[in-house]
């Protein structure tokens, strides 16, 4: 793959619907970190010699809390899309193309799962109708609405309508506050301009609060640590990083990463200095990061935040719907089997009980 990575960064910049997680610059050093054996299988798909398709698959034998084999889009903790990379307008032939894979290779799989896949798309359109157009049963069995930034509006005027006066007027005090206490600044960079010294504060910062003391902070395993690093050092390297910084006296209080992926971005990681918490740091941030709306290469922000995020939810008005797809694969007895788990997952997510 590594031998592809040109033909590869081609494919995603042509892209119908961005995903930096399966661009080579994160997909690989993710490989690096968490399948180490090579157990994933990342299908290529080509047409007239040209790549137009690629997704990482896994073979589990658990789906969830069950024991139900399948065959999966590769995802992990540090993945917030599973959305293949296709190019724009073959849709249709790459879902084809992965579904009859997919049937003459299924060895243990009863059905193919697609997590995190966005549903107002044209992936999951074309999948829809291809499906359909196999008579081949699909379910989704999970969904979720997750906060997005999309406007013509100014920053100002999205501000205005997304927060009630009483509370910009509080934020405008925090900030105050915050000035009250030394030199205040905003730090923006989408370069590699000291990325490593911006990476070793952004991993200190988040270790110092409430994950580094649940152990889930980056920096407390070194796989999660060095997949930070190599992602945010290939993406610079391609103009797809931007950093910003609140910084206090020129140490860095409120930090965020986010992958710059035209026509989409998404807000990576944040962290902020929770001994700070009373100036709201965070938030602080993120008001300042609306600015990314004067892109005129950008028309939307994915958080990659979870559902209801107690934060992020309040800034953000739009939302992105992102769903759990399971496709039947196989012949006639795996289809049985399919449309029977099919059947209890969708009676679950209707009684709205998540896998």
């Amino acid at each position: 793959m590594v031998q592809q990575v040109a033909e590869w960064d081609d494919l995603a910049n042509a892209a119908s619907e961005p995903n930096p997680f399966f661009e080579s610059w994160y997909l690989l050093p993710a490989l690096h970190a968490f399948d180490p054996h090579g157990e994933i299988e990342v299908l290529h798909v080509s047409l007239d010699g040209k790549l137009c398709g690629l997704l990482p698959i896994t073979r589990t034998h658990r789906y969830y809390h069950l024991p139900l084999p399948n065959l999966s889009a590769w995802v992990h903790q540090n993945c917030f899309l599973g959305a293949p990379l296709v190019r724009a307008g073959h849709e249709g032939s790459f879902w084809e193309a992965v579904l009859a894979w997919a049937d003459d290779n299924p060895r243990t799989g009863l059905f193919l799962h697609l997590p995190h896949l966005p549903l107002d798309g044209p992936l999951h359109a074309a999948l829809i109708e291809v499906a359909g157009a196999q008579g081949r049963p699909n379910a989704l069995v999970y969904r979720e609405d997750r906060a997005l930034l999309r406007s013509t509006l100014t920053p100002e005027a999205y501000l205005e309508g997304a927060l009630s006066g009483k509370k910009r007027k509080e934020l405008r005090r925090q900030f105050n506050r915050l000035c009250d206490e030394g030199a205040v600044a905003f730090e923006r960079h989408a370069d590699g301009t000291s990325l490593d010294t911006w990476i070793d504060a952004f991993l200190d910062l988040e270790a110092a609060g409430w994950k580094g003391n649940a152990g889930s902070a980056l920096q407390c395993d070194v796989r999660t640590e060095r997949l930070f690093r190599e992602s945010l050092q290939g993406a610079a390297e391609r103009g797809k990083l931007e950093r910003l910084a609140l910084t206090l006296n020129g140490r860095p209080v409120a930090m965020l990463a986010t992958f710059l992926t035209p026509p989409g971005a998404f807000s990576f990681k944040t962290a902020f200095d929770e001994t700070l918490s009373r100036f709201s740091p965070g938030v602080l941030l993120q008001r300042e990061n609306l600015n990314i709306l004067n892109r005129e290469d950008i028309g939307w922000t994915d958080s990659c935040a979870s559902a209801d995020h107690p934060m992020i939810d309040h800034i953000w008005r739009e939302r992105r719907a992102i769903g759990r797809i399971s496709v039947a694969i196989g012949g006639t007895v795996r289809r049985a089997v399919f449309r029977q788990i099919a059947r209890a997952e969708t009676a679950r997510m209707t009684a709205g009980r998540e896998t």
